[in-house]
């Protein structure tokens, strides 16, 4: 089984993150980590290679600096990673970076497909449903259980009432949560595999994709202004007096929280 996921670099999740004065993410001041989300994705693609056999190949888009999040999927035990790069690419919105993912893909063969359900730097969740669509794939959205066998795909999706079943044939995308599984760390013998690991590093030239198409000129939605939270206020503190149920109800009410 031919496996390909999809790995994002971004900002860590405990520093401070602070947009840049075109309004774009600042990703140069800190320190930049393989997506927490997309570590489960990762531990998923493998589980299914060490069950059917085959290969698990980790793609990214980004700068030359992303080539680290792919070692560390390498690490964790992905055979080999390839890394869209190229200068126009700066300032790619969601669906400019599914156009180019699935333009990528197109280059590998593949049979399956696994995301991770969202990124922490921009938390849309948008990606993965637009790269299955680029690509006409069956979409598995938020799994947090899955099978796979030689022509069916079958995942799990939570819902309020318990969960639906998704089937597909293969090929299929499926994105991922956090609780189909608990991500493996990298052994010793897999960071030192993964420091020699060659990426393979593609341009869009070598995609044939439009310049026009992605980048910031090409982006379909753009930051047009942000501001900071608020300071958290102080609480209001209910004491119960054999009312407090009803004051808790009253206060959510009051929010439209209920």
């Amino acid at each position: 089984m031919q496996i390909v996921v999809c790995v994002k670099q971004v900002p860590d999740t405990a520093a401070e993150k602070r947009l840049g004065g075109d309004l774009r993410l600042d990703r140069e001041s800190v320190e930049n980590v393989l997506n927490p989300f997309d570590e489960y994705a990762v531990e998923e693609a493998l589980r299914l290679r060490d069950k059917h056999g085959g290969e698990v190949i980790a793609l990214s888009m980004g700068p030359t600096r992303a080539a680290e999040a792919i070692r560390k999927a390498v690490a964790m035990g992905v055979n080999r990673g390839v890394l869209v790069s190229d200068p126009a690419l700066a300032g790619s919105d969601a669906l400019a970076t599914s156009l180019v993912l699935a333009q990528a893909m197109r280059k590998i063969p593949f049979d399956l497909v696994v995301c991770g359900m969202q990124s922490t730097d921009a938390l849309t969740g948008q990606v993965p449903a637009a790269l299955a669509e680029h690509l006409g794939l069956p979409y598995h959205g938020y799994a947090n259980w899955l099978e796979v066998n030689a022509d069916r795909v079958t995942s799990h999706r939570t819902t309020e009432q318990g969960y639906d079943v998704v089937v597909s044939a293969v090929p299929a995308l499926v994105s991922v949560t956090k609780a189909i599984n608990e991500p493996r760390y990298p052994s010793l013998r897999g960071i030192m595999q993964s420091k020699r690991a060659e990426v393979q590093v593609w341009s869009l030239a070598d995609l044939g994709v439009d310049p026009a198409a992605i980048g910031a000129a090409g982006a379909r939605t753009r930051v047009r202004s942000f501001s900071p939270l608020p300071a958290r206020s102080a609480g209001q503190v209910v004491r119960d007096e054999g009312n407090a149920a009803a004051m808790i109800v009253e206060y959510l009410v009051g929010r439209k929280i209920i």
